[in-house]
């Protein structure tokens, strides 16, 4: 038995175990126990709340960018005209000018570094890790609550530069952008912001890694974890071992922007494209911190609402681990412009090897849909969206590794569309299933379906009239980070914001549905979908210790054509003939 089960059995001996929202008192005496828990559910929904809230901000930063984008802006000799001239990134134009390049620093910054990266893994991983794994508690509950503490102190030098202005070196803060603007204070912040940030990184990788090695429950083999579990450990893989190189390339920034000690800024003898190389190879990797997450979460919602084993388990499990390692090896692509022609071929080359492991993935998606007993709830309606976005960001990124095709599309809006269908056609489409899978054993109610698929086609017809559109803007030549363009773009600009507040108001109407939720809400079973991975096992709202017994492993995660659900009447999910099952399988 590990330190952890000892402590947390003897903290069972204490006390009734009872629903983890169950209040400690008063109102101060809650919040106090919600602040100072080590219980991994509360830090998981905390999480939630946090990267949410960072979701909203950086989602109105967004909206100020498609309204400024609405009409082009002009640079005359008498002035400005129409919104305002902005400059390419980092540009110190006055005005509106510098007030777009600071808005769309501020979008980019946000959604990346304190949304997207954080925003499964710190949150529905933090709550489901251990409970899919049959364990008590992540390895180390008090690393745990560090590393939400060390993400809201790093957000908080984020907000601090909202409040205080901006800044406009660009989300990626390229040099000399960076050491030479304007705001030293403000760009200070943001450095330091996505410096703590890293920690919080690295705290929650790390624990997650000594979990699924060390507190598996009895039974549970490498082959027998949910798939959730397999793209949360190859993400934690990514998380530990990039985000130090990260962390030491801001630290440099911060000295030579204090110090000026030249290292990146070629006004002091640095070498600017040295810092791109340093970014992107941590960069580059996180983008698979955002999207494996995401792929682990349409595994288990495609296997569940439809009934069907997964087509090609180990297959998917493994190509997690080859999308990690590949990670590491294609950060040069973002650099096909700065740098030599052999290097470029190279980076080409391997950049076109990427997509073998996430088409495996996507291949057995679709083998899983076929045949199934396919039920369109809230979360099924994401996990096809999911399919459908995130094939054509994958799809258009390959004339982005081409180097022919890639010369004309550099730094243009279609690059801009190729980045938003995969990290938001992939990432948050399925972060939003993930929360409608999982919500009623988060919170013990149900959802209204009607108004949460409206929601969800809301959402999706807004992003693509808002994303599509860009691919035209971009391959007639329409560049990024620009506030100003020709007459001819203005249309398909317009259409663009238009499908930006469609999308808004999805969004919304998810709001008021899982308000209504909290408040007024059907109770949820324990296991409304008819999941067969051991969160089902655990009561409609999980105790704090999870479960009443430690569970044993008696069956895989998706044998739905042998396994009746836990907590479910064999008459609503009756399995298939034995004849039918040996012969599909």
């Amino acid at each position: 038995m590990t330190t952890v089960d000892r402590a947390l059995d003897h903290a069972h001996d204490d006390h009734h175990d009872v629903p983890y929202l169950t209040g400690k008192g008063g109102p101060i005496a809650t919040v106090w126990d919600w602040m100072t828990t080590v219980d991994h559910k509360k830090i998981g929904v905390m999480y939630l709340f946090t990267v949410l809230f960072m979701f909203f901000l950086g989602g109105v930063a967004a909206l100020m960018l498609r309204i400024e984008l609405f009409e082009p802006t002009r640079q005359t000799a008498a002035g400005i005209t129409g919104a305002a001239f902005a400059g390419g990134e980092g540009s110190s134009v006055g005005g509106v000018g510098k007030f777009y390049n600071t808005v769309m620093t501020l979008h980019g910054a946000i959604m990346v570094f304190m949304f997207i990266v954080p925003g499964i893994p710190a949150s529905l991983g933090n709550f489901f890790l251990p409970l899919q794994l049959g364990a008590k508690d992540v390895a180390f509950p008090r690393l745990n609550l560090a590393s939400w503490y060390v993400y809201v102190f790093g957000s908080f030098f984020g907000v601090y530069v909202i409040l205080t202005g901006g800044i406009d070196t660009g989300w990626t803060f390229y040099t000399p952008y960076s050491t030479s603007t304007e705001g030293q204070p403000q760009v200070v912040a943001m450095i330091l912001a996505v410096f703590i940030l890293g920690f919080s990184s690295i705290f929650t990788g790390l624990n997650f890694i000594v979990t699924v090695h060390k507190l598996r429950a009895p039974g549970m083999g490498w082959f027998d974890m949910p798939l959730f579990i397999w793209a949360i450990y190859a993400t934690s893989i990514i998380q530990v071992l990039a985000t130090p190189v990260i962390g030491v390339t801001f630290l440099l920034m911060l000295f030579e922007r204090l110090f000026q000690i030249g290292i990146f800024d070629p006004g002091l003898g640095g070498d600017p494209v040295l810092y791109q190389h340093f970014f992107w190879f941590y960069s580059h990797p996180v983008v698979y911190v955002m999207i494996l997450p995401a792929m682990g979460i349409i595994s288990e919602v495609l296997a569940v609402h439809s009934r069907k084993r997964l087509f090609g388990y180990r297959a998917i499990a493994f190509s997690s681990l080859a999308i990690a390692a590949v990670s590491f090896l294609v950060w040069g692509h973002h650099m096909f412009t700065s740098q030599g022609e052999l290097a470029a071929t190279i980076f080409s080359a391997l950049t076109f090897l990427v997509a073998i492991p996430t088409a495996v993935k996507v291949f057995n998606w679709i083998a899983t849909l076929y045949k199934g007993s396919i039920a369109l709830t809230t979360p099924m309606l994401y996990a096809l969206q999911f399919l459908f976005l995130f094939s054509i960001g994958g799809l258009t990124g390959l004339p982005l590794g081409a180097l022919s095709t890639d010369l004309h599309l550099h730094d243009s809006y279609f690059v801009v569309a190729h980045f938003h269908y995969v990290m938001f056609g992939g990432t948050v489409i399925a972060f939003l299933a993930g929360i409608h899978h999982w919500w009623p054993k988060m919170f013990g109610r149900m959802y209204n379906e009607f108004w949460a698929k409206i929601a969800s086609g809301l959402v999706f017809v807004g992003f693509n009239v808002t994303f599509f559109t860009q691919f035209f803007l971009g391959t007639q030549g329409m560049p990024r980070r620009y506030a100003s363009y020709v007459d001819e773009f203005t249309t398909l600009h317009q259409i663009s914001t238009v499908g930006s507040f469609v999308l808004a108001l999805g969004f919304v109407v998810h709001l008021f549905v899982f308000i209504h939720s909290l408040i007024v809400g059907e109770r949820a079973g324990q296991n409304p979908w008819g999941g067969l991975t051991l969160e089902w096992e655990t009561d409609p709202i999980p105790l704090e210790h999870n479960f009443r017994h430690e569970p044993i492993v008696k069956h895989g995660p998706y044998d739905f054509e042998s396994v009746v659900p836990p907590g479910c009447d064999e008459k609503d999910f009756p399995l298939p003939p034995q004849d039918e099952v040996r012969t599909v399988h």
